[in-house]
């Protein structure tokens, strides 16, 4: 598994953890968070504070507000790990 295949199954289940009643919806990388999952701005809020917690990195407020698909967020997170 990658590095990449990592980090997006730890934001699918820290997604559902946040959110129960998206259980069972399939997230892939083009997923746009907003319109395809139902999250709505307090739901995205929750999640960011998770991830920024799970993975120890800190994405600003301003780069948020442009991510759109689920793939978009895997990568903020991704620039921003230490290099393997």
């Amino acid at each position: 598994m990658t590095r990449r295949e990592e980090i997006l199954n730890k934001t699918r289940e820290i997604i559902v953890e946040s959110l129960p009643e998206l259980e069972g919806q399939e997230f892939d990388e083009s997923t746009v968070i907003n319109t395809d999952t139902g999250i709505d701005s307090m739901g995205f809020t929750l999640i960011i504070c998770r991830l920024e917690a799970a993975f120890d990195v800190r994405i600003p407020n301003r780069q948020w507000q442009k991510l759109s698909t689920l793939g978009d967020v895997v990568t903020a997170i991704e620039k921003r790990l230490p290099k393997a």
